[in-house]
């Protein structure tokens, strides 16, 4: 079963651009992402006063200070400029998403108020990052977000290849310091914990065991090693001509990207062959290729 909206192709054909489910996981995603992100806020930040980060911390910081609105609420006054720049920074399919998501988000924090039963506040601080972390990454597995910072990330991700959870880390910083001027230190410094996992979660739930690390490889014996990882691992390799430093004599050098699971079986057969081998491994923002890559789907 296929949904609008259609693209043309080929003269007079018609490819769907979007299936029934294909927007029935996207959906599935975000609605259990959100879930998962008030349970963090209304179960453990708000009961002990912690902030969150992005759009929903100035939204809880707000509602701190005026109970009578709830966050849920000036989140999505908050959210308006915001959009304004995803529909001109970012595709119509995330934006619409987006938009879904932001509706669902926003229902759920005014809306499910289910209680955690943590009276420390520093495992409160990690639960919540945790919870928070999970669902934040599980909207942006999706194709949309939950509006705010997530937005945000994903445009300087696409402009500047940034990370998305160090985009939200640094745009946590600028709510700290607010919340410096309203909190306690202490309610600010738990804050700051909390939005420290979330963000390890975030990018673990982002990237985990399918993030890409890129080898260089030298070695005499470079024919060899290259036959071998690809005939064992399936993989390629790019040949690079170099010459040594200081006897200026030519050289090959081996240059490829590899899936995180791949990077024991590699050095195991490099070491194999060429225990003197010179290997570089090195993490990788973003790879874009069809086969290799992990570029983000916004």
């Amino acid at each position: 079963m296929n949904i609008l909206p259609t693209a043309r192709e080929g003269g007079d054909r018609m490819k769907p651009l979007l299936s029934f489910r294909e927007v029935a996981w996207n959906m599935l995603l975000i609605t259990a992402g959100s879930l998962l992100s008030a349970v963090a806020i209304n179960g453990l930040l708000v009961p002990h006063k912690f902030v969150s980060g992005g759009m929903m911390g100035f939204a809880l910081l707000v509602q701190y200070a005026v109970p009578a609105v709830p966050a849920g609420i000036w989140y999505i006054l908050m959210n308006i400029p915001i959009f304004i720049l995803a529909w001109i920074c970012v595709g119509r399919r995330f934006f619409f998403y987006s938009l879904a998501g932001l509706a669902i988000f926003s229902a759920a924090v005014l809306f499910i108020n289910v209680g955690v039963k943590l009276e420390d506040k520093l495992l409160a601080a990690i639960m919540a990052g945790i919870l928070s972390g999970v669902g934040v990454g599980m909207i942006l597995r999706s194709q949309g977000s939950s509006g705010g910072a997530d937005i945000l990330s994903v445009i300087f991700l696409k402009r500047f290849s940034l990370r998305v959870g160090h985009t939200v880390f640094y745009l946590n910083c600028i709510v700290v310091l607010l919340a410096l001027l309203m909190q306690s230190l202490e309610s600010v410094l738990y804050t700051i914990i909390y939005l420290y996992v979330n963000s390890g979660v975030l990018n673990l739930v982002l990237n985990g065991l399918s993030q890409r690390k890129a080898l260089f490889i030298v070695s005499e014996k470079w024919e060899e090693i290259a036959a071998e990882i690809q005939t064992e691992l399936d993989r390629t390799m790019t040949l690079l001509h170099a010459s040594r430093g200081i006897t200026r004599t030519d050289t090959r050098a081996l240059y490829t990207v590899v899936t995180f699971r791949d990077v024991a079986p590699m050095k195991r057969i490099i070491g194999g062959i060429d225990p003197g081998a010179f290997v570089v491994v090195q993490d990788t923002v973003e790879v874009m290729n069809a086969r290799i890559g992990n570029q983000p789907h916004w």
